[in-house]
């Protein structure tokens, strides 16, 4: 594989941390760098991702989508050589766990009216 063809990508965590970086082909899809999140997420961290659908990669203030390439992904700045694109990894836990926890609440919800009749 061509040297240019390869892109050094780090991920940045919440916490400003980073996982990386590594070199992926610019023909890699974004649900493989995912993949790679997931499985090299370092250990002690209070929001673990599960699986890859639970996490959100951010380059250049855009939200990437699973089936676009690294090379589709890299803006302008991306193209300087010798430079290591940055992504922001965000981790958002699936829908099915929060309404689970919503459920375990229980608690009775007391309806109030707050209106003021003068």
């Amino acid at each position: 594989m061509p040297e240019e063809d390869l892109v050094e990508i780090k991920f940045r965590l919440y916490d400003g941390s980073d996982i990386g970086p590594f070199r992926y082909s610019s023909a890699a899809t974004v649900d493989v760098l995912k993949q790679r999140i997931v499985s090299d997420w370092p250990k002690g961290k209070t929001v673990i991702p599960k699986a890859a659908n639970e996490v959100k990669l951010i380059s250049s203030g855009k939200i990437l989508e699973n089936n676009k390439t690294v090379g589709q992904c890299k803006g302008p700045l991306g193209d300087i050589g010798g430079g290591v694109l940055i992504m922001h990894v965000v981790v958002q836990p699936s829908l099915a766990k929060t309404k689970g926890e919503k459920k375990i609440d229980g608690s009775p919800k007391k309806v109030m009216c707050s209106c003021s009749i003068l």
